[in-house]
Order: structure tokens, then sequence, then C-alpha cells
């Protein structure tokens, strides 16, 4: 060994080098033929174990499923209503657990599925008796009371017209979130005041409902004295209008929106009008809205009153325009009645019934700030994205309500369908607003 050393220091510097990177290269090759050898014989296998808790676990996977259950609509709301006094009782001991299981079961249509959730969340509970005698005493508490079967209880939401408005504020959900973010209002407002003006509207002429709007199911457009899916007068968006440009106004929204409701052309009274008239893209009619709400709100802020968490406040006075807005310490909320299976509401009240419903809250959710302030001032292209939103469907012609015939008994001159409904083509057109 100790002559092959001194012969390789006596070796030149080439053949040293070359020796050198032979050697690694035989050894990388061992390493490899080592590595193969190793896998083909099967020794980095691992063997895996038997989880010491196998049984249970396929005991929690076993539990009932609605898979294998014949069940009526009753004994599946009985099923629901014991599960959830079972998380009630989870909650005081687990609260975490509790509240992910129940966000979870919001997400099934199995009832069953909640038995499984808590056995397995049970595999790492010691035997608590204080945990299961709760449950025990809240399942019986339930099992004592008969399950109804009830429509909803709020009145005017268990009729036909919720459910086939309710899929068409569905089909505009992108165009409404939209808006929401343009103008900084939260989406589910918007829709509240879509809700009163179009149930108002759905009952003013239920056999117009019955023939094109249940089957159809799509927004009513006005183009006669109110404008749009949510009913706004001329006056009251040429008003929005100033507002966003004027720093001195009460209702200033700031810099940043001051470009929301730019006009592409000079003719400022039939783009406005063609705006809000758009039978197949309402995303005008959506930004008034969120305007219209955002303005009152700092109106009465500044006033030195927070409405901002009052929905009801916030429903009347989108009603009652910007001329019945007095900021006051007692305020009262209503707006305009509206008649829905031989009761009276207020379109105030029947915002406020949706907005705390929980209907459709996977879409429109509640925001912990209903009002957000945008600080980045619109670009052009965000203006011209915005307008290019407008849609070129066939519209009335504007002011074709004060127009009569030439005979004295003639009435006025109705727009070509009475809620502006393009038969043809009732699609909503694609969402392009970024």
């Amino acid at each position: 060994m100790k002559h092959l050393w001194i012969e390789f220091k006596q070796r030149p510097l080439w053949r040293k080098v070359l020796n050198i990177v032979e050697l690694l290269f035989a050894l990388a090759g061992f390493g490899i033929i080592g590595a193969w050898a190793i896998f083909q014989l099967g020794l980095t296998n691992n063997a895996g174990a038997i989880d010491e808790n196998y049984r249970s676990l396929m005991s929690v996977s076993e539990i009932e499923d609605l898979k294998h259950a014949n069940m009526t609509q009753e004994e599946i709301d009985d099923a629901w209503a014991i599960r959830y006094g079972q998380l009630a009782a989870l909650a005081r001991y687990y609260p975490v657990n509790a509240r992910l299981i129940l966000t979870a079961a919001q997400h099934s249509d199995n009832p069953l599925v909640v038995d499984r959730m808590i056995a397995a969340a049970k595999l790492y509970m010691d035997k608590d008796q204080d945990l299961d005698n709760l449950a025990g005493d809240i399942t019986k508490m339930l099992n004592s009371v008969p399950q109804q079967q009830r429509g909803n209880v709020i009145p005017w939401m268990d009729g036909p017209e919720w459910p086939a408005l309710k899929e068409a504020i569905l089909r505009d959900s992108a165009l409404i979130i939209e808006a929401g973010r343009l103008t900084g209002v939260e989406p589910r407002l918007i829709v509240g005041c879509l809700v009163g003006e179009q149930i108002r509207l759905f009952n003013s002429k239920r056999e117009m409902f019955k023939k094109y709007l249940g089957p159809v199911k799509v927004l009513s457009v006005q183009s006669q004295f109110s404008y749009g899916v949510n009913g706004i007068k001329d006056f009251t968006a040429r008003a929005v209008e100033e507002h966003l440009k004027d720093p001195s106004s009460e209702y200033y929204m700031g810099p940043a929106y001051e470009h929301l409701l730019d006009f592409s052309t000079n003719d400022h009274v039939t783009e406005r009008y063609n705006r809000l008239v758009d039978y197949r893209n309402h995303l005008y009619s959506f930004i008034y809205t969120g305007c219209i709400l955002h303005q009152t709100m700092l109106q009465w802020r500044r006033a030195g009153y927070d409405i901002s968490d009052r929905p009801d406040l916030l429903f009347t006075l989108f009603n009652v325009g910007f001329s019945q807005s007095i900021p006051k310490a007692d305020p009262k909320a209503g707006g305009s009645h509206i008649e829905v299976g031989g009761r009276i509401y207020t379109f105030g009240g029947i915002g406020f019934d949706f907005y705390y419903s929980g209907e459709l809250a996977e879409v429109f959710p509640f925001q912990t700030e209903h009002f957000a302030t945008n600080n980045r001032a619109l670009t052009e292209d965000d203006v011209e994205r915005i307008q290019n939103n407008m849609s070129n469907c066939k519209r009335p012609e504007r002011g074709s309500e004060y127009k009569k015939d030439s005979s004295a008994t003639a009435p006025a001159t109705e727009a070509p369908d009475p809620f502006g409904i393009d038969h043809e083509n009732t699609r909503s057109m694609e969402h392009t607003a970024q």
C-alpha cells in the first residue's frame, strides 16, 4: 500500500488528476449498482403496520348513510335536528371540531355523515361521560317534540315568486359581485335592494309573472318612469353621477370612484337610459344601486350617524331616494308598501327579510365590513371594460311612456314587453368586467 502511494506521488500532475477522476467514476458506479440491487431485493419496502384502532376505523366507516336508508323528507329533517343537537353538545367541549364538522355538514346532503365525523373525532377523546350525557339529554329533548313539516317562516318566501326570483338572481351573481367590488359595497346589500324591487314587480303583475317570469326565470327590467332591474329613476341616476364627481358633496365616495360612471358618448341622456334599460346585461343597474347605498351611508356617517350595519335603513333609503334621506338619531325603516299573498310588507322589510334569511349565503356571504374604500383609481382600461358590458339588445324608445295615440281615449304607448323580456334570447350576456 505504501509502495502504491509513493508511486502515485511520483506521477506527473496530469496523471494524478486522471487517476482521481477514474476513482470517482468507479465509486459512483458501485453506488448506483448497489442502490439498484437493494431496490430489486425489496430491502427499501415499508411493510407498514396495522393501525391499533383499525376496528374503530372500520366501525366509523360502517355507520349507516343515506345510500342504504329509505328515509322520508320528514325523517331526514328530523335526522338533521338530532345531529345539530349532538354538535351543540360537542361544541361545549371541543368547539373547534364542532365548528369544522358543522361547516362540512352544510356542504353535505347526508345528515348521517355527521355521525361518522363525530365518531372519528371521538377516537382521540378519552371516555367523556359528561359529553355523552349532555348529547343524550339534548337528543331526548328533541325527540320529545314531533318534527314539523312547515314552509319557510318568512311568508313571502313561501310562495312561487321567490324560487323563480332566486334562480334569476343566481344568473346575475357574477355581475352583482363585480358591482360590489367596483362600488365598495357588500354584494348581499345590492341583492337586498334587487329582491325588494323584483318582488314588488312580480306581485304588481301576477298574470305576467305566471305567463313569463315563472317559466323563464329572468329579472324584470323596467323601461317606463323607473329604469332597469332595480327601478332607478333618471333624476336619481343623474344625482349619483354628480355625487361621484363633487368632492364637496356629503355623498362623495372619494377620488378612486370619480370615473366609475364615465360616459363614452356626449349624449348622456340616451346612454344613461341604455345602460339601465339593458335586458341582457344588468351590470350598470347594480353599479348604480351600489353607489346609492354607498353614498347614502356616507351622508349619514358624515352627519354623525353610522347606519352601515343597518340593512333595513339602507334598503328603505334606497327606496325613498336621496330627497328623503335626512340623517337623524331615530330613523324608521319602511318604504313602499308591497302586498304579497294578501299580506302587506314594506320595501325595507322585504330587503331585511332576505338579508338575514340565510338565502343565497353560499354565493353572497355576510361580510364583516359592509362597505370598503377603494384606494386605487380606475384606469381608462378599467372604465372601458365596464362600458363594454352594455349589450346591443333592442330597447324601447326612450320617452315612449309619454307618447299617446292620436285618439283621445287611447292609452299611453307601452314598451314591447312590460317586463323587458327578450323572448328570443333569454340567456345572460357573458360577464366581461374585470
